[in-house]
């Protein structure tokens, strides 16, 4: 059974829209989304796929956000990450290599108090969401940039900081790259942001690929949780067509 909720154009016509039941916030837009993104796909709401998000973003421009859906059985092919309620709601979809754990963490940007959704997509072809709600005050994706405020931000651009940290018989690897990430929405800035990602072994083998999205905050920041101890590589696109690499 589903609750309908009645929303109001700016003609003043209604518009029908529709929360699912047993969603844990719930969102009039999950239906949108769900069609959209997973592709109409069977889907369950899953607790084992936990969000850590802070209550209150204090700088919409830079909100963390942990996906940890260790607990879920059986490999993933496939994690999605979106801002319900963004202009630009979709932040990244991710492929697993097979040394990657089922864990991410990012910072994204968002222009108002909006769920928080992951998706994981398992073995049993049905889309395993997790959902958070985060509050705040917002402007976050329609702000100036603060990357482009800093002298010499075009010689930084690409540059990659991080590090590998041993935890128990997993490597974290943690990652900041420059760059602007601009979505497009701040007048006379046209659109400039990472598209892609790979993390790869030095032989070559793929431990993750990413697609991007400028909901990803300004110069971004990526966290992995890999299986033992590999090098890594990094290798990145953006939509200007420039390329990065670096050695982690």
């Amino acid at each position: 059974m589903h609750r309908r909720t009645l929303l109001f154009g700016l003609c003043g016509l209604p518009l029908l829209a529709v929360a699912v039941e047993g969603d844990p916030l719930p969102s009039v837009m999950w239906d949108y989304h769900h069609k959209r993104l997973l592709g109409g796909e069977p889907f369950v709401f899953d607790e084992r796929v936990k969000l850590g998000v802070p209550p209150f973003a204090e700088d919409s421009r830079q909100v963390p956000v942990e996906v940890d859906a260790r607990q879920l059985p059986g490999r993933f092919e496939r994690l999605l990450l979106w801002a319900e309620l963004n202009p630009i709601p979709h932040v990244l979809t991710l492929y697993p290599g097979q040394d990657l754990e089922a864990w991410l963490a990012v910072r994204i940007r968002i222009e108002q108090a909006t769920p928080i959704r992951a998706a994981l997509r398992g073995e049993d072809a049905v889309w395993h969401v997790g959902s958070a709600w985060v509050d705040a005050a917002g402007g976050g994706c329609t702000a100036p940039s603060v990357v482009r405020a800093q002298p010499g931000w075009e010689d930084r651009l690409g540059q990659v900081r991080g590090g590998q940290f041993s935890r128990g018989p997993d490597t974290r690897l943690r990652l900041t790259v420059e760059h602007p990430m601009d979505n497009g929405l701040v007048a006379g800035i046209p659109p400039f942001y990472l598209d892609h990602a790979e993390l790869r072994t030095p032989e070559g083998e793929v431990l993750a690929r990413l697609e991007l999205f400028p909901a990803l905050s300004e110069n971004p920041s990526f966290s992995f949780l890999l299986r033992g101890h590999p090098h890594a590589r990094l290798f990145l696109h953006d939509n200007n067509g420039n390329e990065f690499e670096a050695g982690l």
